[in-house]
């Protein structure tokens, strides 16, 4: 627990902790905020960065119960992060200026990471992230561009590959792109007898926009999802893939299954259901956020603390790089265009089978909301993944490669 029998010098320490800390450090700009930390009704800290008012702009609060749970060295699911526990656990609530909570968001979770590690009694200095380290080295697959033609628009689609065999087709996440599973084809448990291919949708990572497309544009929905999939298949002259893909990804694994199942070996649809809701937020495309700052954060919380520091980090810079509103338009797919719950129940998993895999910690699609899904599937396979979140291939490739080469075995 939060040591209220000292608090007001346990405060001190942290103040002074956030005020020599690298990471906050790194943050320091031209921008000013005071905030407020609020462990119980009579126990407050006020943290204030730059030529910051004197007035509290926003205060983040939960529960002693639900701080419990926070400050244990690994959190159970939901408890981790502030943005897990405001989306998920009642009690925990920001008040004040939502807005300023948004632009400064990624502090809070910084100063509640120093304020744990004080806490757990450790000593300075606060690591750069709580995550264990665990080096890795990526792969350096082979990459180069294949022409297609979609909704009436010419498109280059960047992709890479690696390894050998029965052909996986890899599909990255909202607001991201193809590096995502270069980890993953660093693994020789797969490319000896796989052969990874991963594309960057349109306007995504080296994938550009088409001609003449306007900054802000970009609106994914279903169908020209499906268009794109099948067109870099085709494009690619892939034969018959195992498709795999997770969150916005995994929702169109669900759609490939019930239109095309006779396409794929199998399908593999991590982190998906019928229909996600309140997952779009209008601070990822907010003229007064930062969006490489704020997307990132909107999703450090889906991760699970047992992902090795150095993924995690490599999913952050990722969404850090997306381009103007992508995020945001790939989120109207994921949380709202995409609404699926009329059909699941018509995928026919005797012509291609489906498999569902879910990472505890997702708080976005959650274990429940995909085994939901699962309940209407006939034959589909429903497992969850422990000790991961919601970007399983990125964020623990190595864990998620076990799951995953038990589901393969299983084919």
């Amino acid at each position: 627990m939060w040591p209220t029998g000292a608090w007001d010098a346990f405060v001190t320490g942290w103040q002074a902790a956030c005020a020599a800390d690298a990471v906050l450090a790194g943050f320091a700009g031209p921008w000013n905020a005071c905030f407020a930390v609020e462990v119980d009704a009579g126990h407050q800290a006020i943290f204030r960065f730059g030529a910051a008012p004197q007035q509290v702009q926003f205060c983040f609060a939960a529960p002693p119960a639900v701080w419990a749970k926070f400050l244990q060295p690994v959190p159970p699911r939901h408890h981790h992060v502030a943005l897990a526990m405001l989306a998920r656990v009642p009690g925990v609530q920001v008040t004040g200026d939502r807005l300023a909570f948004a632009q400064h968001c990624h502090v809070l979770r910084r100063v509640l990471e120093i304020g744990k590690w004080l806490a757990l009694g450790h000593a300075l200095p606060v690591p750069n992230s709580l995550r264990p380290s665990v080096p890795t080295a990526p792969a350096t697959p082979a990459g180069g561009y294949v022409p297609a033609r979609l909704a009436g628009q010419d498109y280059a689609l960047f992709y890479e590959q690696a390894g050998r065999g029965q052909d996986i087709l890899c599909l990255h996440t909202a607001g991201a792109d193809a590096r995502q599973f270069h980890r993953l084809m660093a693994d020789a448990r797969l490319t000896e007898n796989y052969r990874l291919t991963a594309f960057d949708m349109p306007w995504h990572g080296r994938s550009a926009p088409p001609a003449g497309a306007l900054p802000g544009q970009w609106r994914l929905n279903t169908d020209f999802y499906v268009e794109t999939i099948m067109g870099f298949i085709a494009a690619s002259g892939l034969h018959k893939p195992i498709v795999l893909g997770a969150s916005m990804s995994g929702e169109i694994c669900l759609e490939l299954a019930y239109r095309h199942p006779e396409a794929f070996r199998a399908i593999i649809a991590c982190e998906a259901c019928d229909h996600i809701a309140g997952r779009q937020t209008d601070f990822a495309w907010h003229p007064q956020v930062n969006q490489t700052l704020f997307v990132p954060e909107w999703v450090h919380g889906l991760m699970a603390p047992q992902s090795p520091a150095e993924c995690a980090t490599e999913v952050l810079w990722h969404y850090a790089q997306g381009g103007p509103g992508v995020f945001w338009g790939d989120i109207h797919f994921y949380s709202g265009e995409w609404d699926a719950r009329d059909r699941v129940a018509k995928i026919d998993t005797q012509r291609c089978p489906l498999v569902m895999l879910t990472g505890e910690y997702d708080y976005s699609c959650t274990v429940e909301a995909s085994q939901t899904t699962a309940a209407k599937i006939p034959g589909v396979r429903f497992r969850a993944m422990e000790g991961i979140g919601h970007f399983p291939f990125a964020e623990n490739p190595a864990l998620f490669a076990d799951y995953l080469l038990e589901e393969l075995a299983g084919l």
